[in-house]
């Protein structure tokens, strides 16, 4: 039986390889640690992992507080919706948020920045496919958009994307990443367990990964 340590280094060779294949940088693995156990998490953490992905606000507070205590240095991404009522737990816990996609969302960003003196980075999720049932800004709204993060002046350090799952991730990938370079943005989050390969290509930062490491749920 394959362990969990065997997928992780796996995948760390993965990433090297097809980065230095396709002469990119190497991205960082985040393990996406929805709904698993905290000693999952630790195996991880003690084998010096750092870098954590969760989809609920309410779920990560069950689980990395001790953590966080116990490996003061790892760092947690938030990377599902994040309702308004939400954001000043999620601003406390996560170091982070990757899903920023409305302009309710980017005010009262900016009241919690304010009232905890607390700046956490932000990504800005675009929703590339124009799926109306996910969250995200879409293309045409993203630069009256920015515009308005920066007046609030909100710590904007990348984008995030989730492509249609029955549609080819590269075109996305691609139109992702040229905005990044436009709007001269560092920071880039995409791939996934089934696509992360492209997403090298592109220059994605970080790679969201659960499947491949932990298993199916």
């Amino acid at each position: 039986m394959i362990s969990l340590l065997d997928n992780y280094h796996q995948l760390i060779a993965s990433l090297r390889k097809t980065a230095g294949t396709s002469h990119r940088q190497t991205p960082q693995l985040m393990a996406v640690s929805k709904a698993q156990s905290i000693e999952n998490l630790d195996i991880l953490l003690s084998e010096g992992h750092r870098l954590f992905g969760e989809n609920r606000v309410q779920e990560a507070l069950q689980k990395w507080p001790l953590l966080k205590e116990k490996y003061p240095d790892c760092k947690l991404h938030l990377i599902g919706p994040l309702q308004t009522n939400k954001v000043n737990q999620a601003v406390r816990l996560f170091d982070v948020i990757e899903t920023l996609d409305r302009p309710s969302l980017a005010v009262e960003l900016a009241n919690i920045y304010h009232k905890l003196q607390i700046r956490r980075p932000l990504l800005i999720q675009v929703n590339t496919g124009r799926e109306p049932q996910k969250a995200g800004i879409l293309p045409e709204d993203f630069e009256s958009f920015l515009q308005m993060t920066r007046a609030l002046e909100l710590p904007i350090v990348g984008l995030m994307c989730v492509p249609p799952i029955n549609e080819e991730p590269i075109s996305h990938f691609a139109y992702l990443h040229s905005m990044a370079k436009k709007y001269e943005l560092p920071y880039l989050s995409m791939g996934m367990s089934y696509d992360y390969k492209i997403a090298i290509e592109y220059e994605t930062s970080w790679v969201r990964i659960g499947t491949a490491l932990f298993g199916q749920r």
